[in-house]
C-alpha cells in the first residue's frame, strides 16, 4: 500500500536516488547536492509518495497557494511507474492549493503522459535559462 506524505524535510540521499531510479534524473543535477539540497528546500510544496519506508515518489512544486503552483518535478521510481502514483502525487499537489493552476513543463518521455491524465497543452511558455542575458 502507498502511502503519500507532505512535506520537504526528507532526505537528501533518498530524493535524489528517486530521481536517478526514474530517469528524472538525467535532466536534474543529481550530481550537485548543494543544489539539490537547494531544490528541495526551498520547494514550498512537496508530496511524497512511500512504500513502506522507501520513498518511490516525489512531486515537487513551487506556488502562491492562489494562482499558480509549478510543478517543477514529477518523479517516480521505474519500478513503481503505471500503478497511478504519478497521478496521485499530482492530484495532492493540486488540493494543496485549489485555487491555483498546476503548470509544468514536460520532459520528453512523458509529452504524450500529461494529456492523457487531463492536462491542457500551452503554447506559449517561454524559458531563461541560467546564464542566458536579456537583450535589448
Amino acid at each position: 500500500m502507498i502511502e503519500y506524505r507532505t512535506g520537504n524535510d526528507l532526505d537528501l540521499d533518498e530524493v535524489v536516488e528517486v530521481y536517478v531510479e526514474s530517469t528524472l534524473g538525467e535532466r536534474r543535477p543529481v550530481a550537485d547536492r548543494e543544489r539539490m539540497a537547494g531544490m528541495l528546500r526551498e520547494a514550498n510544496l512537496v508530496v511524497t509518495a512511500w512504500d513502506g519506508q522507501r520513498i518511490v515518489g516525489i512531486s515537487r512544486s513551487v506556488s502562491d497557494f492562489h494562482y499558480a503552483t509549478y510543478l517543477s518535478d514529477l518523479a517516480v521510481r521505474l519500478s513503481h511507474q503505471k500503478r497511478g502514483i504519478g497521478v496521485e502525487l499530482i492530484r495532492r499537489t493540486q488540493r494543496a492549493a485549489p485555487l491555483a493552476a498546476v503548470i509544468l513543463l514536460s520532459a520528453p518521455a512523458a509529452v504524450d503522459y500529461y494529456p492523457r491524465i487531463g492536462f491542457t497543452r500551452h503554447e506559449s511558455a517561454w524559458i531563461l535559462r541560467p546564464g542566458e542575458e536579456l537583450r535589448g
